[in-house]
């Protein structure tokens, strides 16, 4: 006697959309003004939830990542090495920069007369933001130096008003 499979039922429709900036966030403290700013003020409405018995803000940072990266030029301004440096914040990053370039023993490591160097404009951040919309739904906001990303979402209104919001963001055009 042969077991029969069940079927998969859809139970909803999970969506996700990217918008991808036209120009890099210029640095880390104008991308951390804006997480900042969404904390502060929240601009989508959300609203306060509970879980598991806990009640939980409308928005909070879910999960942080950031990186920079050490270069190693010669006197003729060639790239001979690098060291990237990721840590769970931007204040570990810059602390563990400011080790790295500042350890002789390393830098002459990587040759005679190379300098070490830290090129911000190459900096990586991202900060994922949980969101509780008024109705009901939970979602996320993932933001990158390029992009942002909003997923796990049904209704329509809540990339809606993101959109809308994100418009009157200069940094988000």
């Amino acid at each position: 006697m042969g077991y029969e499979m069940g079927d998969f039922t859809q139970k909803s429709v999970v969506k996700s959309a990217v918008r991808n900036l036209a120009a890099p966030i210029a640095d880390y403290t104008a991308f951390n003004a804006l997480i900042q700013d969404i904390l502060d003020n929240n601009p989508w409405g959300c609203t306060a939830y509970e879980s598991a018995g806990v009640t939980k803000p409308g928005v909070e940072k879910s999960k942080e990542a950031y990186a920079a990266t050490v270069v190693y030029e010669n006197a003729e301004a060639k790239t001979v090495g690098s060291i990237p440096v990721r840590g769970p914040t931007m204040a570990a990053v810059n602390t563990a920069v400011t080790q790295i370039t500042g350890t002789a023993a390393i830098t002459s490591g990587m040759g005679t007369g190379v300098t070490a160097s830290r090129d911000s404009s190459e900096d990586s951040f991202s900060c994922t933001l949980k969101a509780h919309h008024s109705n009901g739904e939970l979602y996320s906001v993932t933001f990158k130096r390029d992009s942002v990303t909003v997923s796990s979402y049904e209704d329509d209104a809540v990339r809606t008003g993101l959109e809308t919001w994100a418009d009157t963001v200069a940094i988000l055009a």
